[in-house]
C-alpha cells in the first residue's frame, strides 16, 4: 500500500487508467474478431465494413501505446491479407 498522499494518487491513476486500457484492448480484440468470422462466412460486404472499424481502432491504440505500433500494423496486414484472399476467392468463383 502506498504511504504518501502522491503515492496514493498515483495508484488511483493507475488502476483508472488500467481499466481504459483494458477496455480499448478488448474492443479492439472483439472486432479483429468480427473481420474473421466475416470472412470465414464468406461475407465480402460485411469484411470490408469490420476490416475498417478494426484499422480505425488498431490505430488508434497504437498511436496511444496502448498496443505496440508495429503489432497494429502487423494485425491489420494480416487482417486485410484475410479479406483479400476472399475477395481473390470470390472473384476467381465468379468467372
Amino acid at each position: 500500500m502506498p504511504n504518501t498522499k502522491s503515492a496514493k494518487k498515483r495508484l488511483r491513476q493507475n488502476i483508472k487508467r488500467r481499466l481504459h486500457n483494458r477496455a480499448i484492448k478488448r474492443a479492439t480484440r472483439t472486432q479483429c474478431r468480427k473481420v474473421r468470422e466475416a470472412v470465414a462466412a464468406g461475407d465480402l460486404a460485411r469484411a470490408e465494413e469490420e476490416l475498417r472499424k478494426a484499422y480505425k481502432l488498431l490505430d488508434r491504440a497504437g498511436v496511444k501505446r496502448i498496443i505496440h505500433p508495429n503489432a497494429a500494423a502487423r494485425t491489420k496486414a494480416r487482417l486485410a491479407a484475410k479479406v483479400n484472399s476472399l475477395k481473390a476467392s470470390l472473384t476467381a468463383s465468379a468467372q
